[in-house]
């Protein structure tokens, strides 16, 4: 069947577009052949333990080919519904449901379209400002120099700056994660006029707080700074100079677990003999924990001992975390923190993530809160519950792994589809304030490199000694990764969502995980050439400063051109074309852009409309 029947993506089926606040009508229209004579044509809506809504469709025109028929919904509540269509002929019911491409298919495999419905007061935080948020692994990242006090005797201290982290078990068999390079906030401090060079506008910290390991998961004192990353007071001057740069601070919150060698639960003994959940019962913390009878085994994070879970529900706790006067959140807040970055946010019950909003929302609406989802974090289920995060009153956005995926998959290996239908099903389910601030990292802490996945060996679980035998890429191999990073990067900076710079990829960093993607910042062995690949971004950003109210149109999309447009009006509007393949390409521009002067990123764009191999360019109206 030639006619297109229903497609959720564009308007004259479905208007408006995508998620929809509360209480705002929404328009469908259905366009069935006229080989199909229908007695009854319903839309179909639920929700998640709600019985079916059937709402009528009354044909209002007609065509030679087609009966087209039209519905209204008003949603009064934030809410996640599922939808499709349903018509009799002859007795006979009917339903439409969704293929690959969320087009219409009659009695197809099952399944529905979405429409998210969120509160009409949710808002994009000002926070992150209109440019690049940057993410920094602190020890990693600059020393300072300065000298510290109070540092655990148990630390390897690393004189080597720009080695590779240690990867090799000790001789028990663990993993220690106990060398230090000694980054610090001072550090940080330093850089900021770098940063600010790059168009950071925010700037988000793995954890800072104290923690006896360098990844800093595994809490020990909600409320110290870790001593080898200086002070609170430091902490504060930090806030302080980038709020004059035009540049927020955003904090790792681990309120999931914490670890085992911490004052709360105090499994080694490093806060006292008598002291913490694990050797004391009377402990305030021990109702924190959840041990298993009377023994003193206890339910932790994935089976790692060290890091014991918390029950998040407790009241204590909460009081502790989130709640009162001088609870973890008021008190970093009051020094300068513009918001937390929630780690595991999946595995955090709603009762504290509702909490956690109301305590960060009470110092001003700027104020952000953002998970760690690495799925579609609109339609989530964890723990047999769907999840609320992006409906109000919980998380302003979340880490946007799915476009990381799809922008690197797409620029290695050609996949357009995937890319088409990952970037549009995002678009199409998040509400617009939370689609507007989502992270959009190539990098992180947690995963490979973009360099290495986009040029490297694939690691296909290999353990760490191989990793680090192939941790640096052949020439030939560091060659291609730059040209294909230009490449994500540009597609990167340009989606909806806020492009999130993890350190050192903008100077030629690369690594597979845990902990070669965790190496130093290499000051003065910088890849120049991408240092300034990456400030000509963070300029182009911030001129299509626009990009925050924009709708996103894909153009092209095969497996060796990538095109899509970005328009708020007439006034403004920014396409995105790159050529991945090794030939040049024709590339298609619509009419409006056809006099407009591109802007040559990477490569070439010919006077004959052709797009030359590795190849990047925008035309900007604006």
């Amino acid at each position: 069947m030639d006619t297109c029947i229903f497609d959720s993506k564009m308007i004259q089926y479905k208007d408006p577009f995508g998620a929809v606040p509360s209480g705002h009508p929404v328009v469908f229209h259905v366009y069935l052949p006229k080989s199909i004579a229908p007695d009854e044509v319903s839309l179909v809506i639920h929700a998640d333990y709600m019985p079916d809504q059937r709402v009528p469709m009354e044909m209002v025109r007609f065509t030679a080919d087609e009966n087209i028929y039209r519905c209204t919904f008003e949603p009064k509540e934030p809410k996640l519904y599922f939808y499709n269509f349903a018509y009799a002929e002859e007795q006979e019911v009917h339903i439409l449901t969704p293929d690959d491409y969320k087009c219409a298919q009659i009695d197809g495999n099952g399944g529905s379209w979405q429409l998210t419905v969120y509160d009409e007061n949710m808002k994009t935080p000002g926070c992150f400002g209109d440019g690049i948020l940057y993410q920094i692994f602190p020890d990693r990242f600059c020393n300072s120099g300065v000298p510290k006090d109070n540092v655990p005797k148990d630390r390897v201290l690393r004189q080597d700056w720009g080695e590779l982290p240690v990867y090799r078990e000790n001789k028990k068999g663990v993993f220690e994660c106990n060398d230090y390079f000694g980054g610090d906030l001072k550090g940080i401090e330093s850089k900021l006029d770098y940063l600010e060079s790059l168009g950071v506008t925010c700037i988000y910290l793995n954890p800072i707080f104290e923690a006896h390991s360098n990844h800093r998961y595994n809490v020990a004192d909600y409320r110290k700074i870790d001593p080898l990353l200086g002070t609170e007071q430091d902490f504060r001057e930090l806030c302080e100079a980038a709020k004059k740069r035009g540049m927020s601070v955003i904090l790792d919150g681990v309120f999931n677990h914490t670890g085992s060698d911490s004052i709360y639960f105090n499994k080694e003994g490093r806060y006292g003999k008598h002291s913490g959940a694990y050797r004391d019962k009377n402990s305030p913390y021990y109702p924190w924990y959840q041990f298993k009878g009377d023994s003193k085994d206890y339910e932790c994070w994935w089976g790692f001992k060290t890091l014991p879970n918390v029950n998040e529900d407790n009241p204590d706790y909460m009081d502790f975390i989130c709640r009162g006067e001088d609870s973890v959140i008021h008190h970093w807040m009051d020094a300068g923190a513009s918001g937390f970055r929630l780690d595991v946010a999946d595995e955090l019950p709603d009762v504290i993530i509702d909490e956690l909003h109301r305590a960060i929302k009470s110092h001003g609406e700027d104020c952000c809160i953002v998970g760690e989802v690495w799925e579609d974090a609109s339609n989530k289920i964890s723990y047999s519950r769907r999840r609320r995060y992006l409906l109000g009153g919980q998380l302003d956005s979340v880490m946007n792994y799915p476009f990381r995926e799809c922008v690197l998959d797409y620029v290695r290996n050609g996949n357009g589809r995937r890319f088409l239908t990952t970037v549009n099903s995002i678009v199409e389910n998040y509400p617009l304030p939370a689609l507007n601030c989502a992270m959009n990292s190539l990098s992180t802490h947690d995963t490979e490199r973009a360099l290495t996945v986009l040029a490297g060996e694939p690691a296909n679980g290999r353990d760490r000694i191989w990793q680090a035998d192939h941790h640096y890429l052949m020439e030939d191999e560091y060659q291609r990764g730059v040209r294909c990073l230009k490449l994500a990067t540009t597609l990167q900076y340009f989606l909806p969502g806020i492009p999130c710079l993890y350190y050192g990829d903008e100077a030629g960093l690369s690594g597979y995980r845990d902990p070669f993607n965790r190496c130093c910042y290499p000051w003065g062995y910088e890849n120049e050439e991408l240092v300034d690949w990456f400030r000509g971004l963070g300029q182009l950003r911030k001129k299509a400063c626009f990009l925050k109210d924009s709708d996103f149109t894909p153009l092209c999309v095969n497996n060796n051109i990538c095109s899509y447009v970005r328009r708020k009006d007439q006034e403004h509007q920014l396409l995105v074309a790159i050529n991945r393949s090794e030939n040049a390409r024709y590339l298609p521009l619509p009419e409006e852009f056809r006099q407009v002067k591109p802007l040559e990123l990477c490569g070439s764009y010919g006077a004959d409309g052709k797009l030359e191999h590795h190849s990047a360019v925008l035309f900007l109206i604006s």
